[in-house]
């Protein structure tokens, strides 16, 4: 991108990143309804396109290495990809969103906390109104769900926010990501034994084209761009950032599921965007 500017390029990329993010949620849940993909599958194919492709993007300008990363982030990586994976089966988008990204929020402000990071008085409101949104937008919804669900879906958060936190720290966020993926597919082999026994025949061509877009575009690329753009956010800032997640995938089933949108969503989205604001504004 000819973006010059380096805080429009770091804005550019987040919001593009959050887009995938939440294309995630959208393209895990067309998968395993819509498709009928079972989540070690839709998994497996996620994380393996999404390691071919960023490999394929690295070796354009860099040639092939695949060494980068670290075995913790990669399983950090695997927790969260399979727990939100099976925890979907067992719990309704708002359940599982609110429970993914409270996970997240509480390891990453607790991240901060633990190294003397503080809010001020105007970023607390902003990430107030923000959780409050959330909330707001989730709850009338939530169905409450199974333990064994919840536990994965919580577990899937607090790795997501070791795996966040790990990035902040990169110097070569496309050559780290990179060999992340790479180092998760080792560990892919323990999702065989959750694999159903006709797996292979029963994976459809809308199916595989679901989980090849996640891990491809929303995860592959997504991951890397947002490497990219962590060394230049506080912790802080980056927990209530995803906040927008679940109001952009809610305007994701709108367009392209047909999701009824109500007054109260609407404000609930208010309340989310303009907390995010506010955290961003005043850092």
């Amino acid at each position: 991108m000819f973006i010059t500017s380096e805080p429009l390029r770091v804005a550019v990329f987040t919001c593009i990143a959050m887009l995938a993010f939440a294309g995630n949620s959208l393209l895990c849940r067309m998968a395993l309804t819509d498709a009928a993909l079972d989540p070690a599958s839709f998994t497996i194919i996620r994380l393996v396109s999404g390691a071919l492709t960023l490999a394929i993007i690295y070796s354009v300008k860099n040639g092939i290495n695949l060494t980068g990363g670290s075995w913790t982030a990669a399983t950090a990586l695997f927790i969260y990809a399979a727990g939100f994976s099976f925890a979907y089966t067992g719990m309704n988008t708002g359940t599982g969103a609110l429970l993914l990204f409270g996970a997240v929020q509480l390891t990453m402000i607790g991240y901060s906390l633990a190294n003397k990071e503080r809010f001020n008085i105007v970023q607390t409101i902003g990430f107030v109104v923000a959780l409050s949104g959330l909330i707001i937008l989730l709850l009338p919804s939530a169905i409450s769900p199974a333990i064994v669900p919840s536990l994965l879906m919580l577990s899937a958060g607090v790795a997501w926010a070791v795996y966040t936190l790990m990035g902040r720290k990169s110097a070569k966020p496309l050559w780290v990501t990179t060999g992340n993926f790479w180092r998760v597919l080792p560990l892919l082999i323990i999702l065989l034994w959750w694999l159903p026994e006709d797996s292979v025949s029963s994976i459809t061509s809308a199916g595989l084209m679901y989980a090849v877009l996640s891990g491809a575009l929303a995860s592959g690329a997504g991951y890397a761009l947002w490497y990219s753009v962590l060394p230049h956010l506080q912790s802080s800032v980056a927990a209530t950032i995803q906040l927008s997640v679940p109001v952009i995938a809610m305007l994701m089933g709108w367009v392209f599921l047909d999701e009824l949108i109500t007054a109260q969503m609407l404000i609930a989205g208010l309340a989310t965007l303009g907390g995010i604001a506010l955290v961003i504004r005043y850092k």
